[in-house]
């Protein structure tokens, strides 16, 4: 999963990484906390199945293209059946909201793509290793193109994570460039399209809301995979669960931003993705070094810390009188 996008004012926002729309309120509603535990645990277990389907699918279906179009079909049908029931408003788009989301579906197509290729070469848990190299990719960038200066400690918390990285590639037995490469990769899309949600943004009076934004991202990631053509023969009911939990989790993740404050959602994510590597060991028991445990909880660990040193506020000095 990924960082977030800083400012709150920007009106088109990461398909991943969104800004939260709403600070989630502290009060002791116990039904309130129990709906946001229970949906910390959907978003895991979602994610859980789909990884397991993912690769299983992968497996017998070395296709990555026509997998990941599939699934974003399966999200478009999702959509469509959720505006048919008006259980959320279909949104009237223009073209400058069209020409500003297009890059970022373009990114999301690739970042998800990407992702189904290095799946398909290496371990799970060795492809959301690699993944966790993403707060690097977010630092360089902010620094490149929005020429954010990155604070010391969002600095320093890098050090782990690419030591980790490093440390859990070079005692990795499923090791394979095209796999190793192809993460890489999809961490260079994922962040490029935070810093076009940054750069592009729809008018103010007509910006999407985080669930429609998604929604509307994810038909158009669909439009350009199955225009490469789709091959659906070999496709097994594991491809349609896979899709389901696909698109399923990123929906669940958006409804928390809305629950919740950035630093919550980055930290949930953070263990999110250890969730997601454990369980890929146990159910596909993969072979794993002590070496390779360690750089791997490094890296997870780095993670970790620089989702919270990113929202350490800077102290402000007084204005003299």
């Amino acid at each position: 999963m990924a960082s977030l996008v800083e400012k709150p004012h920007c009106q088109v926002r990461a398909a991943s990484v969104p800004e939260s729309t709403g600070e989630f309120e502290k009060s002791n509603d116990l039904a309130g906390t129990m709906q946001l535990g229970a949906m910390f645990g959907i978003w895991y277990l979602l994610n859980i199945f789909f990884n397991i389907f993912n690769k299983q699918v992968l497996k017998v279906y070395p296709f990555p293209a026509t997998i990941t179009a599939f699934q974003f079909g399966c999200g478009t049908v999702m959509i469509n059946i959720m505006w048919a029931l008006n259980l959320c408003n279909r949104p009237k788009l223009t073209r400058p909201q069209i020409l500003a989301i297009l890059p970022l579906a373009v990114a999301h197509t690739f970042g998800n793509l990407l992702t189904n290729v290095s799946v398909g070469k290496v371990a799970v848990s060795f492809t959301h290793t690699i993944k966790a190299l993403e707060p690097f990719f977010t630092v360089l960038f902010a620094a490149l193109f929005l020429g954010e200066k990155p604070a010391f400690w969002a600095l320093s918390s890098l050090v782990p994570i690419a030591g980790g990285v490093a440390l859990a590639s070079l005692t990795e037995a499923s090791f394979n460039w095209i796999g190793f490469c192809s993460a890489m990769a999809s961490n260079v899309t994922n962040q490029s399209r935070n810093v076009f949600s940054k750069k592009l943004m729809a008018n103010k009076e007509e910006a999407l809301d985080n669930i429609n934004l998604f929604s509307v991202i994810t038909i158009i990631s669909f439009i350009l995979l199955a225009n490469q053509g789709l091959n659906v023969r070999e496709l097994c009911i594991r491809s349609l669960l896979a899709g389901f939990c696909f698109h399923s989790y990123q929906q669940v993740s958006y409804m928390i931003l809305q629950m919740v404050n950035p630093v919550t959602h980055s930290v949930g994510n953070c263990v999110k993705r250890v969730v997601v590597v454990v369980s890929s060991v146990i159910f596909f028991q993969t072979p794993v070094s002590p070496i390779n445990s360690i750089g791997t909880a490094m890296a997870l660990a780095g993670v970790f810390l620089y989702s919270r040193a990113k929202r350490m506020k800077p102290e402000t000095k007084p204005k003299a009188a």
